[in-house]
């Protein structure tokens, strides 16, 4: 792979960068189906790529046409590795500015902090390598490894959970922990369900189940189930944790926002020596009855600032999902400011500009 200058012509034509890429085989997984990952970076730098053979030609402004190669350069990087190109990736690249990743081994939870910090962030479980696709999400990443306790806060979609048990996981298999273990509020969502039929299992596992999921991305369903049936890998209603002393665990709390503030405080007493806990959730989806606080919102006001605990927030901009995702939660967050300010203004004795309009138009 290289960079060749374009040759003038004698007739001034716009100025372009060309990148020769010698494996076609590789060099279609770069484009992706029917050039979508091209178009998606000519979108996202404002460039025009051609492609010609077994080269690239970018054309566009000197600096997006840098940025455009970088990230062609670093997406088949990756694939000279062995590492697939999905939207996915395309996007995490846009986000991150084109970098690749490196090989290593299993350090340990300080190496691999000591040595995020010298380039890109890697994830390595049985069945994917799961990587940071946004800045949040990389300091989030390191937070994990850097701190023994670790709040990550934000709207739905932005890989809280995801990665919290992607770092357990690596963790596990890297022998820096015995086991995982993975709890939730069992809460319903906004609606009465009645009594579930089955046995504790088959009523709790509901609640449970993106749990299951996420773990089902990291690790085949055989060691997955095994791991279970050791104890090595533990779901749990939040209610069950009391009583208990996690030693040498990675323990995760999501949808920590439904949790009150005794449980709160009940989950993170539990943390044992040789342990890291992980409590993640969205203060915008409080399903607790009317009234009650929701403990998250106590923790992250009482915890501020404590030695040996880290705050990671996201927003909209971080959401990996569909990017409607994205669209939904930044409209309902423009909705709720202006009924903040409406209330506001309500209260301070004045009407809002839209009554004004209304009556006195």
């Amino acid at each position: 792979m290289g960079l060749i200058p374009a040759s003038p012509a004698a007739n001034p034509a716009p100025a372009e960068t060309v990148l020769e890429f010698p494996d076609n085989r590789l060099l279609i997984q770069l484009c992706g189906p029917h050039d979508r990952h091209l178009a998606r970076i000519e979108a996202a730098t404002g460039t025009h790529v051609l492609r010609r053979g077994n080269r690239l030609s970018i054309v566009g402004p000197p600096e997006a046409q840098a940025d455009a190669a970088a990230l062609l350069n670093g997406l088949y990087t990756r694939l000279e590795q062995g590492r697939s190109v999905d939207m996915g990736d395309v996007e995490a690249a846009l986000r991150m500015g084109g970098e690749s990743s490196g090989d290593g081994g299993s350090p340990t939870p300080a190496e691999q902090l000591e040595m995020f910090g010298q380039g890109p962030i890697e994830l390595r479980t049985r069945k994917k390598t799961v990587e940071p696709r946004t800045e949040a999400q990389r300091d989030y990443v390191r937070a994990l490894y850097g701190h023994e306790l670790a709040f990550g806060i934000g709207p739905a979609g932005t890989g809280k959970t995801y990665l919290a048990v992607a770092v357990g996981v690596t963790m596990l298999i890297g022998g820096h922990v015995d086991k995982i273990i993975l709890s939730r509020p069992a809460v319903e969502a906004g609606e009465r369900l009645g009594f579930l039929p089955g046995d504790m299992k088959e009523k709790v596992d509901p609640y449970m189940q993106p749990l299951y999921d996420a773990l089902n991305d990291f690790l085949p369903a055989k060691q997955l189930q095994k791991l279970m049936e050791e104890k090595r890998i533990e779901i749990a209603p939040l209610a069950f944790m009391r009583g208990r002393t996690l030693a040498s665990a990675f323990v995760v709390l999501d949808e920590a926002q439904n949790a009150t503030t005794m449980q709160m405080k009940m989950f993170l007493t539990r943390l044992g020596e040789g342990s890291r806990m992980v409590v993640t959730g969205d203060r915008t989806q409080v399903d607790l009855p009317r009234g009650s606080v929701s403990g998250l919102v106590e923790a992250e006001t009482l915890l501020k600032g404590v030695p040996g605990i880290s705050f990671s927030y996201f927003t909209a901009r971080d959401v990996v999902r569909h990017p409607l995702v994205a669209r939904i939660i930044e409209a309902w967050d423009a909705d709720e400011a202006g009924v903040e300010a409406r209330a506001e203004a309500a209260r301070a004795g004045m009407r809002p500009r839209r009554w004004i309009e209304r009556n006195d138009g």
